[in-house]
């Protein structure tokens, strides 16, 4: 019972012994975790993450869209109107022009982190919702980007051929009655046009406006009986848009544009192909290659800039060139460093970047306050 009892009391004070001597140094490890976070705080280097831009090329193709639709009486124009018109219905696709719109997007590829030391006068960094650096120590706007939309001409109203029709045409018992009533109409209008225009008809107009009104209405006249023969022929134009992100040069299919279908997928051998040639005019430096043993730049706070490479785009089709464009590329260009020093503590610097190329706008010194 009494080792018992002194193992008892033995258990009891060491764990009163250690309980006292771990709380002394848990406060001791709690207060260097609460003080660490200060010192690395303060001595810390606050830094943030931009992109340079690349080049994208926005081509608008104007494409119109041509349909045809044969009238009810087209089997009988060689016939009665010595014409040969299309029997079948039919619907055509052409280009009538290209347009292209300089873009710029991050370039993964030169992603930096701009280092801002206490030693610096940087109280400011723009960037684009996109992480795209535009300016150090000034407001700056990054690039609008203004899609190109077409918006149609009113039609005129449509002219229905019923409306023009004699009650002898309407009532005729086939279509080559019909036929021949029409164009036996067509003909009297032909007659007193040409009537009215040598002021040979019975009743001739008061004026020049009266005589341009009565003319106006017969043609809309003839017009619309000679749709019965002729069909209506309708165009629309359609404007559709088309990203090209050039990084080397070389030729490729830009888009395909079928006479039947309109534009089709690039890999669809249904349409004819467009094709893109880059070519790079080689006018920026060469980038050379840091030497391996060279010592690390104190005053490199990861201010980069691009100096973009002269490119020009062409687009062909079947040996006729549709269209040459001249871009800008930064992917094509250079990367150069700016020194800190451009932003001492007595005087700094403001710069502006070029946000379609990255390269500097406006570069001036600013006192430091």
């Amino acid at each position: 019972m009494m080792m018992t009892t002194t193992t008892t009391k033995n258990y009891i004070f060491s764990r009163h012994y250690l309980n006292k001597h771990f709380h002394a140094k848990a406060w001791g490890v709690l207060f260097l975790l609460l003080f660490i976070p200060l010192f690395a705080s303060a001595q810390s280097v606050e830094g943030t993450s931009y992109y340079l831009p690349k080049a994208v090329a926005r081509f608008t193709i104007k494409v119109e869209k041509t349909q045809y639709t044969p009238g009810r009486l087209a089997t009988y124009a060689p016939r009665y109107l010595k014409k040969n018109v299309q029997q079948e219905a039919t619907v055509t696709y052409r280009l009538i022009g290209m347009d292209m719109t300089q873009l710029a997007v991050p370039d993964t590829a030169k992603h930096f982190q701009l280092i801002i030391e206490k030693k610096r006068s940087i109280n400011k960094v723009t960037r684009g919702d996109n992480g795209q650096l535009l300016a150090i120590n000034a407001d700056a706007q990054p690039m609008e980007v203004v899609t190109p939309t077409f918006t149609p001409a009113p039609r005129p109203r449509p002219i229905n051929p019923k409306d023009l029709m004699s009650e002898e045409i309407l009532n005729a018992g086939s279509n080559a009655k019909m036929a021949e009533l029409t164009a036996r109409e067509i003909y009297d209008i032909r007659d007193s046009r040409n009537q009215l225009s040598r002021g040979e008809a019975d009743f001739m107009p008061k004026d020049g406006a009266q005589l341009r009104m009565m003319l106006a209405n017969l043609d809309r006249q003839e017009q619309g009986l000679s749709q019965l023969f002729e069909g209506v022929v309708t165009r629309d134009t359609t404007w559709t848009t088309i990203d090209f992100l050039p990084t080397t040069e070389g030729q490729e299919v830009l888009f395909r544009l079928s006479k039947h279908l309109g534009l089709v997928d690039k890999d669809d051998l249904s349409g004819v192909p467009y094709y893109i040639n880059v070519e790079d005019h080689h006018t920026a430096a060469t980038q050379q290659p840091a030497p391996a043993n060279k010592k690390e730049d104190k005053n490199d706070i990861g201010l980069r800039v691009s100096q973009p490479g002269k490119i020009t785009m062409t687009v062909h089709c079947d040996n006729q060139t549709i269209g040459t464009y001249e871009l800008s590329a930064p992917q094509f260009g250079t990367v150069e460093s700016l020194s800190g020093d451009l932003f001492g503590r007595k005087n700094s610097s403001r710069i502006i970047l070029d946000p379609l190329t990255g390269s500097i706008r406006t570069i001036e010194a600013i006192p430091v306050d």
